[in-house]
């Protein structure tokens, strides 16, 4: 969901009433519940934040729009992430000179690019950053903690 104030991104899960906030003035993220979310807000599906970045505008979220499931890892789904949006955190480009407005849009068009190629890759329910012969290793308090955790 998008306001001029925030980001909400908000779970799909079954029973999930968790929505995480980013504050589009201050970057600040917290986590929030449902019915927090303006109802004026805008709503589009995303399947994931790939990150953030910092440009000569401001900052960037960048989400994950479209993704193909590529195989399973035990009964775990693999997608590839094929479309992205980049969304500035600014509600408009008018502190910028028309030199910096120029250099955004050459280094939004080369974060595009690199985009486009392809090789990002998730699960949201297996460790993609940790080999098997590694995770085979780890502890089972380090088994215990959750994706994000890790």
């Amino acid at each position: 969901h998008i306001t001029p104030e925030k980001f909400y991104v908000e779970a799909c899960d079954d029973g999930a009433d968790d929505v995480l906030a980013i504050d589009r003035v201050s970057t600040e993220v917290t986590l929030t519940v449902k019915k927090d979310v303006p109802p004026s807000a805008v709503t589009r599906p995303v399947f994931g934040i790939l990150g953030t970045i910092r440009l000569v505008a401001g900052t960037y979220l960048i989400v994950i729009t479209k993704k193909k499931k590529v195989g399973e890892i035990f009964s775990h789904a693999i997608w590839k992430a094929t479309d992205f949006d980049i969304l500035s955190y600014k509600k408009t480009m008018l502190h910028l000179t028309d030199i910096q407005l120029q250099d955004n849009k050459v280094f939004l068009s080369m974060l595009n690019h690199v985009l486009s190629v392809d090789g990002f890759y998730f699960s949201t329910t297996y460790d993609l950053t940790h080999t098997l012969q590694r995770l085979a290793n780890t502890s089972p308090e380090f088994q215990e903690m959750s994706l994000l955790e890790r």
